[in-house]
């Protein structure tokens, strides 16, 4: 059984384990930093030889562990989300008059999936306010948000959505939420992982739909994800191992694909949701302070 997961941290783990070794992975750098309190592995990808082994593309990759957040520490929502924020804005292109397009994927009416719109309700909108007040709103970034929903109640595929909105406003960058996979509960709504490669939705579920990325849209795509499940068949094989055969899992399971999800995870989406928000708003609007977004969102 593979193991399934999105973040390139893992499948770096992953490469480890199977070499059982730990020494330099060919054509990969890694590197930890902390940035407002908050632990971040910053992981490149430089070559082919590195795609291979990590089965990802060519880019940056951060994760970030949102530990401040989680317990709860003194100003830990403020110091997460600006550490999210500035490592963001590192990532989008150096243009002051710069279109956003943020795009929020997923199924607002499945917790686990519901990340990337959910985000849409804590961000600052600011394109018709610019175009239309530029005495009050000239110096702020233009931004625009969609949340495209899903081909199962739609009908139509969510890049599809994107690319007619893209075509008709021309953004010089797209930022792009969703939900992840990961290999381990312990990462569950607890990380988030920044990449300027893009994101395929439905991957990490066995579901793959259209990629979002530079060559299907023609500018950047930096994909903002956090893991909301964890496959069952990963799980078992982490945590099983040879005990469960390929046939008992499947008779546990009822022949079906499944995940796991934690319980309280109307709680951890709503909570990750809204730093992710302010994240961004943080990145985009530079002048701006989580005091400031909080006065215009909430």
């Amino acid at each position: 059984m593979a193991r399934r997961t999105d973040l390139a941290l893992e499948e770096k783990e992953l490469w480890e384990e199977s070499a059982q070794e730990t020494t330099e992975l060919p054509g990969v750098l890694a590197r930890e930093i902390q940035v407002n309190g908050v632990k971040t592995t910053v992981i490149r990808i430089l070559d082919e030889q590195g795609e291979q082994a990590l089965h990802k593309p060519k880019g940056r990759y951060l994760t970030m562990e949102l530990t401040p957040l989680l317990n709860r520490e003194a100003q830990g929502f403020q110091r997460t989300a600006e550490a999210v924020g500035g490592q963001l804005r590192r990532l989008l292109p150096d243009k002051p008059d710069a279109t956003i397009l943020v795009v929020g994927l997923g199924n607002e009416a499945i917790t686990p999936d519901a990340v990337g719109p959910l985000v849409l309700k804590h961000l600052l909108i600011t394109r018709h306010l610019v175009s239309q007040m530029p005495d009050f709103f000239g110096d702020y970034c233009s931004v625009a948000a969609v949340a495209p929903g899903v081909l199962g109640t739609t009908g139509l595929e969510s890049a599809e959505v994107v690319r007619g909105v893209a075509e008709r406003i021309k953004p010089d960058c797209l930022i792009v939420v969703d939900a992840l996979a990961s290999r381990s509960l312990d990462r569950v709504c607890t990380t988030l992982q920044l990449t300027d490669t893009g994101i395929t939705p439905g991957s990490g579920i066995h579901n793959a739909r259209d990629a979002f990325c530079r060559e299907e849209f023609g500018v950047p795509v930096i994909a903002v994800g956090v893991p909301t499940v964890v496959d069952v068949e990963t799980l078992v094989e982490d945590y099983g191992g040879s005990t469960f055969s390929p046939e008992r899992l499947a008779a546990l399971c009822g022949g079906q694909k499944m995940i796991v999800t934690p319980r309280d995870i109307d709680a951890r989406i709503a909570q990750v949701s809204k730093l992710i928000a302010y994240g961004i708003n943080l990145a985009v609007q530079k002048s701006l302070s989580v005091e400031d977004i909080a006065y215009f969102v909430e």
